[in-house]
């Protein structure tokens, strides 16, 4: 007796071959039989006649640290199709926690912190065994952040450390990888990660090179420095052996469109040397991150409150704005204020989904003191989605071979702010625009980019195809409804077409619905 068995669906397997109409028969969160099993019982069947049959999907870049201890039933993502994701992405993540950074996370966790009421780990460790005892839908992959590990030692200043604070740096890594770390990522654009040089870096990829990892990197510069900025990240993984993934390649900002090419075309000329080096990126021509972002480095050095004390100092205010009108915003070159919007902003939700431009005009108020008034009145926790990408470079990137999928979103609550809608929509969109609608991807290619291209980067070695002897995290989807729904003017839509999900085993989705269950696990590098 198999606790679930899928009739009739049409197989794609994630390997990129074609689909095969056959049954799946599932005992015990293992996947037991992939052929005919017409003779057979099941506790529970679906009937997947005309739909299709995958792998989980498999969201390699995601930031759902704190959030999914908020929203355990990862309802954005599992209609999606989502049954794995991987938190710990662009530097950032919530442990360890020394008396350096404790403030810093403190700050960066203040929505967490409302809602729980504190932070209740200190160690990575710590925070691995509260992620694992969470009843969850979905499972959760973790890295730590490079960002992280520099504040518990450094603090959030610009600090070159010394070799015992490398040393004890490599100590809280190693100490994650034992804990169950994936591997290392940073943030080059972000505090405390920016002020790192190339050698600290490498110094600490190679711990995670020893235990086996990956070192994802948001990368120094993903504008005009685009290219020298791969190139940085490429060093650090040929010096030091780490298998090198390019989180959310892109080329941001018109003077850089173009170069997504360039960058492929060197990580494709690695691989070719022997090197693990790939890339994921999103299927969205717009950017979201936090509005302090777009600030020179001088700005924000040393954190959140002297970023907000230097915005509240006039003489500081008339610098930044001769900054940005002599070279734009960091990165991209440009000053298009109309081109980013407000995603999330405590202090001001009439301002949200309005454009830099239209605030200040409804302020009546410059760019600059817009963006400053924003940033102290929400103390720093501004959101902003930013239209800075062509559509080539985007078909460029999901469509290549060695590009996995990643939405660089996270479980959220329905309704809070106007967020990128990649949070509602980034697995079914790639199948409905780029598959079904503009043809630049074959379905099976589609499908091998969100599972098993992910699942190998990771070590998942026992998902991410639908064998045998591998775990039962399988979507069934209706390729002619399978869509997002989400736009920028409404974001809070979620996906269509996803019929039936299973995770380890269990019913998460049942005829486009919910069932509540919560089989997801925390799975740990071994």
């Amino acid at each position: 007796m198999y606790d679930v068995i899928i009739r009739k669906g049409f197989i794609i397997d994630g390997t990129g071959a074609p689909p095969l109409k056959k049954d799946v028969g599932v005992a015990d969160g293992v996947i037991v039989k992939v052929g005919d099993l017409s003779g057979e019982g099941a506790e529970e069947v679906v009937d997947a006649d005309g739909l299709f049959v995958a792998p989980g999907f498999i969201d390699i870049h995601n930031h759902s640290d704190s959030s999914i201890f908020t929203v355990p039933t990862a309802d954005n993502y599992v209609t999606q199709g989502v049954t794995t994701i991987v938190v710990g992405n662009c530097g950032y993540s919530p442990a360890p926690i020394t008396d350096n950074n404790r403030e810093f996370l403190e700050y960066s966790e203040r929505e967490f912190i409302k809602e729980v009421g504190g932070i209740p780990w200190r160690s990575f460790s710590e925070y691995l065994d509260r992620l694992e005892l969470l009843e969850k839908s979905l499972n959760v992959v973790v890295l730590v952040g490079h960002g992280t590990l520099r504040s518990a030692v450094l603090g959030v200043g610009e600090v070159k450390p010394s070799e015992k604070h490398l040393d004890e740096m490599k100590g809280l890594l190693a100490e994650a990888m034992d804990a169950g770390a994936f591997g290392m990522s940073s943030g080059l654009i972000y505090v405390p990660g920016m002020f790192s040089d190339t050698r600290e870096l490498i110094e600490l990829a190679k711990v995670v090179s020893r235990y086996g990892g990956i070192y994802a990197t948001h990368i120094r510069n993903e504008g005009v420095g685009l290219l020298d900025a791969v190139i940085e990240a490429i060093q650090v993984g040929l010096a030091s052996g780490v298998s090198l993934e390019l989180s959310h390649v892109k080329a941001a900002g018109p003077p850089a469109w173009g170069s997504v090419a360039k960058v492929l075309n060197l990580i494709e000329e690695y691989v070719g040397r022997g090197y693990d080096f790939s890339a994921d990126a999103y299927p969205y021509t717009a950017s979201s991150t936090g509005l302090d972002a777009l600030l020179p480095a001088w700005v924000r050095e040393g954190g959140a409150e002297k970023m907000i004390e230097r915005l509240r100092n006039p003489d500081s205010l008339n610098e930044l704005r001769g900054f940005l009108a002599r070279y734009g915003i960091p990165e991209e070159g440009h000053a298009d204020w109309d081109k980013i919007r407000i995603s999330y902003s405590e202090s001001h939700p009439e301002v949200l989904g309005k454009s830099i431009d239209e605030v200040s005009r409804m302020w009546d108020i410059d760019p600059v003191s817009t963006i400053a008034r924003l940033l102290v009145e929400d103390k720093g926790l501004t959101g902003v989605v930013i239209h800075t990408m062509s559509e080539n470079d985007v078909i460029k990137a999901v469509s290549h071979p060695l590009v996995a999928i990643g939405s660089d979103g996270s479980v959220m609550k329905l309704g809070e702010g106007v967020p990128h809608p990649r949070n509602y929509g980034t697995f079914p969109r790639v199948i409905a625009k780029y598959v079904r609608e503009s043809k630049v991807l074959n379905l099976p290619e589609a499908i091998r980019k969100m599972t098993s291209l992910p699942a190998r980067k990771l070590g998942l070695h026992d998902r991410g195809l639908l064998r045998p002897g591998f775990k039962a995290d399988i979507v069934v989807f209706n390729y002619y409804t399978i869509r997002d729904r989400a736009t920028y003017e409404n974001p809070h839509v979620y996906s269509t077409g996803i019929e039936y999900l299973v995770v380890n085993g269990r019913l998460v989705i049942r005829e486009g619905k919910h069932t509540g269950a919560k089989p997801g696990k925390l799975l740990r590098r071994t």
